[in-house]
């Protein structure tokens, strides 16, 4: 299956700390691949280094033939990659439909958009007057979704989606996840939940001291869960 990206040899630090070291990954179309590891293995310094929210300071991200660590961190959304950072960093004094808006306005998409958004949503369509910082926690990841999806994106990164959510909510975005693949939409899943990635994803990257130590398909991780424990310390 072909590459939509692939980061080789990249090397990522937060001052004088070395979190990525020799970096790899490569995301195949139409896949979920998630990332799994202990705390400060360097997860989510890898999503922030594809969008250039953390210089990379050696290595290469491709995606369609452009390296994306040569851009401003405003120019790697307008390549067809989203972000979804945790903690969700939604507007919180803006509404429902302000911060779609917002989403809309990175990529210039219009009212078709916004609608098939929307529909992915539901939720949202009823809440879209209300100040966003006023929802729920699952109401907000979604609304962080959506404004991520008004991009239009091919390439999702997900960090922690499912983190402090109901049941219920977990399962919807699961659910929107594996929809978005069926669309075409290939997504980096960072996540604690075992569970949630096994049922979900194609195949585990697991990460460890800043480096990808083996991705796997999602069954032979099934199959075994001595990797579980050894690069994640739980069964």
């Amino acid at each position: 299956m072909a590459s939509t990206l692939a980061i080789d040899g990249l090397d990522a630090f937060y001052g004088e700390v070395q979190v990525l070291r020799g970096f790899k990954l490569d995301l195949q179309q139409h896949e979920v691949l998630c990332l799994l590891g202990r705390n400060g293995a360097g997860k989510t310094t890898a999503l922030k280094a594809i969008m250039g929210l953390v210089p990379a300071r050696a290595g290469s991200i491709i995606k369609d033939g452009r390296d994306l660590t040569k851009l401003a961190p405003h120019e790697v959304p307008r390549t067809g990659v989203a972000y979804v950072p945790q903690g969700r960093r939604l507007f919180s004094e803006l509404t429902v439909a302000e911060n779609i808006e917002i989403g809309l306005m990175a990529r210039g998409k219009g009212r078709t958009t916004r609608e098939s958004v929307l529909d992915l949503f539901p939720v949202l369509r009823e809440r879209l007057s209300q100040r966003s910082g006023t929802l729920s926690g699952g109401e907000q990841q979604m609304l962080a979704m959506a404004r991520a999806l008004c991009l239009e994106p091919d390439v999702l990164l997900l960090d922690e989606p499912t983190e402090g959510l109901m049941p219920s909510m977990i399962a919807k975005i699961r659910e929107t996840v594996a929809g978005l693949r069926e669309r075409g939409v290939s997504t980096i899943l960072v996540e604690q939940r075992v569970d949630a990635v096994l049922s979900l994803a194609d195949r585990v990257a697991f990460i460890e001291n800043g480096q990808n130590r083996e991705t796997l398909p999602v069954q032979a991780v099934r199959d075994d869960p001595a990797f579980v424990r050894r690069y994640v310390g739980v069964e």
